[in-house]
């Protein structure tokens, strides 16, 4: 009786200081799940907007690819008749659409990354 009373006493010592550590390490795990959250709404936030930005730019790239390839069939005096004076200009003004679309898929990898990041945290988060 004696042994099991040290040992309960034992334990519950053990419990004590383990639930003390515990106390003491929440607020650092606080600001770890806070960050997770504001991570999380920016994802959303992002998502909708990269998903606005992909459906505007949707007839604009092929448009800008198939121009592109007009203008560098054509002569300068063809493209004139046409009313289009200045090639280059046009042709930069077409590769702004390109750069936006390539800035996009850069935009939507940087996220998926966090995206992963992020469920890996919460799922191991969730295990504790």
């Amino acid at each position: 009786m004696e042994k099991y009373l040290t040992l309960h006493k034992t334990l519950a010592e053990i419990k004590t200081i383990l639930w003390t550590k515990i106390g003491q390490s929440i607020p650092n795990q606080w600001r770890s799940i806070q960050t997770i959250h504001e991570k999380i709404e920016l994802i959303e936030i992002a998502q909708v907007e990269i998903e606005k930005a992909r459906e505007l730019l949707a007839n604009m790239l092929e448009q800008a690819n198939r121009l592109i390839h007009f203008l560098n069939a054509h002569t300068k005096e063809q493209l004139e008749a046409l009313d289009i004076r200045d090639r280059t200009n046009t042709i930069f003004t077409v590769k702004k659409v390109l750069t936006m679309n390539f800035f996009l898929q850069n935009l939507e990898r940087e996220f998926q990354e966090m995206q992963v990041e992020t469920n890996a945290f919460t799922e191991k988060f969730t295990i504790l």
